[in-house]
């Protein structure tokens, strides 16, 4: 899986840290989130799964390669 985010998009919530701190970050200068971990682990995707669903400008996609 493959996570993508489109950081346009991007309202800064930082909701995406909050539950997959591991896969996302956010810029300090404007709180823009970005993917540290563009293909997780197996037992990370619950945590990205958590992060698209909760996205209040739903700028995150898990897509399958």
């Amino acid at each position: 899986m493959h996570v993508e985010l489109d950081e346009p998009k991007c309202v800064a919530s930082g909701q995406c840290v909050l539950v997959a701190p591991e896969v996302f970050d956010q810029r300090d200068e404007d709180g823009i989130a970005f993917v540290l971990d563009e293909q997780p682990a197996e037992e990370a995707l619950d945590a990205v799964r958590e992060a698209v669903a909760i996205c209040p400008a739903a700028a995150i996609r898990l897509v399958r390669r």
